[in-house]
């Protein structure tokens, strides 16, 4: 009987946003996403043990989830928002931590987060009221006011599947107000407890076999433009590029992020993983090389890539209707032959994405299963189409009643006892030999991302291209001072990872007017911190350039730019 191979993949990922020289966790996002979306989405796998999935976690991510249980264990907090939910008496705490409290604690996504508790909503509307607030003004914010304040915003970011599960966190609702510091210490204890039993739940569903992970190069680099810049080209042939031509050593940089990544994915999970998801899904056949030279069996990437691949491949033919080739793997010719690659469903991938947070979950749900199956009646009779559905783990939820739990749980509850549609991974379907008489040869890989087809959300523009050229200055000095004797085997050390945590596609993402512009400064002055830190590892002056923003935003644009549709 035919049948349509589903492969769900969740990736999960958060920058480094440690400052490697203070120890401080700058932003907060990775214990916030790790309680609200890591929990949910494993607790939704383990509720349906026959729905399967493939779950993408960077290196650096898990890095910082075990930095986190550290934290935990020693009682040494380096993250100034979780020291202040366990301070004794916020009363007295410094005019610098309760600006930080205010300007931290109502980041969030206010129509699915703040207005549906009304006891967060009401110290929101207390806090407006200050909103052109002298600094002297915030000394009339009481530490009772304080104490609420951090203790909503921590169960804001709960996951659903443990504000339904857990007693006490459902007892702080109710409360609602008033917690003491007893309060506050249990719900840091339980976020405590919460990160530590992550990285042991996924092994457990991938020994199951429920659920195959993945990884990507460990700090989540944009690995075609580490290593040859006119990559972007391929797809936007008019392009600018940075005025440095190449990005030193960029091949090398890239063979150690991978490398790196298999080991440390191998010490956590017991194997070593079967495929690799480059960071933005970004591609070319040069990376395709480094893929196979480390025996990946798999990668994937989005639609457009393979659209624009297709037309590079047969020029003179038209692109056909996409289902006749979308739904289906390839291998690239040449070199990077043995890496099977896979291109997700652009429109699917975007409905869970933008789209079904406006939906009533079950509504939601029926109306993807009814799109898979569509495309199981639409492609020919003797295929088993394959339909990979790729986004982020973490940060669609948000924008979802109930952190998209109601839409999850009908989602894969359909999956599971659906007729034709089999959830699958994609180690699963490589394996299954029946399924080899699907894969094509591509004879040409257009090089880009999951977004738009093209690199374009990371090179191109002055801001981007600038940022570029200050990465590239810094690389060279890197290398020079690493062929000398300036710097002990340890510093050394040092110098390679803030290196490649300055190597990060994330900060080239956020570059740009059409983001935020409190998102901008974050990520721009984090940008610049990890290169002023660099230098002075390598004991070299810092640049006065880097003293100066790169980028600003747009203040009219306070929506999140986290995600970015395919098209």
């Amino acid at each position: 009987m035919k049948q349509l191979n589903l492969v769900l993949l969740w990736h999960m990922h958060q920058p480094d946003y440690r400052d490697y020289v203070t120890n401080e966790f700058v932003l907060p996002w990775v214990y916030l996403h790790a309680i609200k979306d890591y929990t949910d989405m494993a607790y939704h796998l383990e509720m349906h043990p026959r729905t399967k999935a493939v779950i993408n976690f960077v290196p650096v991510l898990l890095d910082q989830l075990e930095d986190f249980s550290t934290q935990f264990s020693t009682g040494e907090i380096r993250s100034p928002l979780l020291r202040l939910l366990a301070t004794p008496d916020l009363e007295h705490i410094s005019i610098q931590d309760r600006l930080y409290v205010f300007d931290s604690c109502f980041l969030s996504n206010h129509t699915t987060m703040l207005q549906p508790y009304p006891a967060y909503k009401r110290l929101h509307e207390l806090y407006q009221m200050f909103n052109k607030r002298s600094e002297s003004e915030l000394t009339y914010f009481s530490g009772q006011y304080l104490a609420d304040l951090l203790v909503w915003y921590h169960l804001a970011w709960m996951g659903e599947s443990v504000r339904r599960n857990n007693e006490f966190v459902m007892k702080l609702m109710a409360q609602s107000q008033g917690f003491s510091y007893e309060n506050r210490l249990q719900l840091f204890n339980l976020i405590g407890e919460l990160i530590r039993e992550l990285i042991p739940r996924y092994r457990k569903l991938a020994e199951s076999g429920q659920i195959e992970l993945s990884t990507t190069p460990h700090y989540h680099p944009l690995a075609p433009l580490l290593i040859d810049f006119t990559s972007a080209r391929d797809s936007q042939p008019g392009v600018a590029l940075p005025e440095h031509q190449l990005y030193p050593g960029g091949r090398s940089r890239v063979a150690f992020h991978l490398a790196s990544a298999i080991s440390s994915h191998t010490q956590r999970f017991n194997e070593q993983p079967t495929g690799i998801w480059s960071a933005e899904g970004a591609l070319s056949s040069a990376l395709l090389k480094i893929f196979a030279e480390q025996n990946c069996q798999w990668s994937a990437s989005g639609e457009g890539v393979l659209a624009n691949s297709l037309q590079a491949s047969y020029p003179d033919a038209p692109l056909p209707d996409r289902t006749e080739y979308l739904y289906r793997p390839y291998q690239v010719d040449g070199e990077s032959g043995q890496v099977i690659c896979f291109f997700r469903d652009d429109q699917l991938s975007d409905l869970i994405g933008f789209e079904y947070a406006k939906w009533f979950g079950r509504d939601a749900a029926e109306n993807f299963i009814q799109s898979l199956e569509r495309i199981y009646h639409g492609t020919p009779a003797g295929e088993n189409p394959v339909v990979s559905v790729i986004l982020d783990g973490e940060n669609a939820w948000e924008s979802y009643p109930y952190n998209g739990f109601y839409f999850l749980d009908d989602l894969y509850g359909l999956l599971e006892n659906h007729s034709f549609i089999r959830t699958t991974t994609y180690r699963n379907y490589i394996a299954d030999t029946e399924k080899t008489n699907m894969i094509r040869i591509l004879p040409t890989l257009a090089a880009g991302s999951w977004v738009y087809g093209t690199f374009s959300t990371w090179i191109g523009d002055k801001e981007k291209n600038h940022a570029w050229d200050m990465l590239c200055a810094a690389k060279q000095s890197f290398d020079l001072v690493m062929q000398s004797d300036r710097l002990s085997e340890e510093k050394k050390i040092e110098a390679s990872r803030q290196l490649a945590s300055c190597e990060s596609s994330d900060w080239f993402w956020w570059f740009g007017d059409y983001n935020p512009a409190h998102s901008v400064a974050s990520f721009d002055h984090l940008f610049r911190l990890n290169l002023m830190n660099l230098y002075r590892l390598l004991k070299l002056p810092v640049p006065p350039a880097l003293q100066e923003s790169i980028s600003k935003g747009n203040e009219q644009n306070e929506a999140s730019s986290a995600m970015r549709r395919s098209s």
